[in-house]
C-alpha cells in the first residue's frame, strides 16, 4: 500500500507543474509590453499582489512556520521570482507617476510583509501558532484576490459572451484549486485548503458559464472590452 507521503508527494508535485503554468501565463502579455515598450491600459495591481500572495505562501511552508511543506515553498518561492520580474518590467515600461505609485505599493508591501515575519519569528514561538497566523493571514489575501475572477464573471453574465474568459485558464485554475485541495486533504491542512476549495469552486462556476454561454458567444465581434486580468494561482 502506497504511504500517504508519498501520495500527497506526487499530488504536490503535479500541483507545482499547474500552478508555475499558470504562474507563466501573462508572458505574453510582458511581450507585447516590451515589444511596445509601454504597459499601455495594462494594470500591475494583480502582479504586486500576486507578488505578496507568493512571499507569504513561501514563508507559511518554511519549518519555522509549518513543516513539512516543502512543495509549497517551490512554487510560491518560483512564483515570487516570477512576479518580481513581471513587476521589474512594469517599472522599467511604466511613465512615472505610475512607476511612483508601484514603487510605494512595493515599498508598503515589503514592510507589511517585514513586520508580519518579525511578529511571527519573535512572538508566537510554535509552529502551531505561527501557522495559524500566517494562514489566517494568507487565505484573506486569496480571498481579496478572488475579486478579479468575480469581475470577469459578472461580464460574462452580462453580455452572455464567454470571448473574454478563457476556457484553458478556466479549467487550468479549477484544476489547481482541486489537485492544491487533495494536498490539503491528504494530511488535513485547513489554511491551504479554504482557499484551494474556493478556487476550485470559482473555477467550477467559471466553467459552468462558459457552457451556457458558448453558443450566445458572437466570436466576430472585434468591439474593445476590457482585457480581464489573469487570475493566478492560489496555493
Amino acid at each position: 500500500m502506497v504511504h500517504t507521503d508519498a501520495i500527497r508527494t506526487i499530488v504536490g508535485i503535479i500541483g507545482n507543474i499547474i500552478s508555475f503554468g499558470l504562474f507563466t501565463s501573462p508572458i505574453p502579455t510582458f511581450v507585447k509590453i516590451i515589444k511596445d515598450k509601454s504597459v499601455g491600459d495594462f494594470k500591475s495591481d494583480p502582479y504586486a499582489a500576486t507578488l505578496l500572495n507568493c512571499a507569504m505562501w513561501s514563508f507559511y511552508g518554511l519549518p519555522i512556520v509549518h513543516p513539512d511543506s516543502l512543495l509549497v515553498v517551490t512554487i510560491n518561492g518560483t512564483g515570487f521570482f516570477i512576479e518580481l520580474i513581471y513587476v521589474s518590467i512594469f517599472l522599467i515600461y511604466s511613465p512615472p507617476q505610475k512607476r511612483r505609485k508601484i514603487i510605494s505599493a512595493l515599498l508598503v508591501e515589503a514592510i507589511f510583509f517585514a513586520v508580519v515575519a518579525f511578529i511571527t519569528i519573535y512572538v508566537y514561538h510554535t509552529t502551531k501558532e505561527r501557522t495559524m497566523i500566517i494562514g489566517i493571514l494568507s487565505i484573506v489575501f486569496n480571498i481579496i484576490m478572488y475579486a478579479s475572477p468575480l469581475t470577469v464573471m459578472k461580464m460574462v453574465i452580462k453580455t452572455k459572451s464567454v470571448k473574454y474568459m478563457p476556457f484553458a485558464l478556466s479549467l487550468a485554475n479549477f484544476c489547481n484549486g482541486i489537485i492544491w485541495s487533495v494536498y490539503a486533504l491528504l494530511k488535513f491542512d485547513p489554511y491551504i485548503l479554504i482557499p484551494n476549495g474556493l478556487g476550485s469552486l470559482s473555477g467550477l462556476v467559471q466553467l459552468i458559464l462558459y457552457g451556457t454561454f458558448y453558443r450566445t458567444t458572437n466570436w466576430h465581434d472585434n468591439e474593445e472590452k476590457p482585457k480581464p486580468e489573469v487570475e493566478l494561482p492560489k496555493v
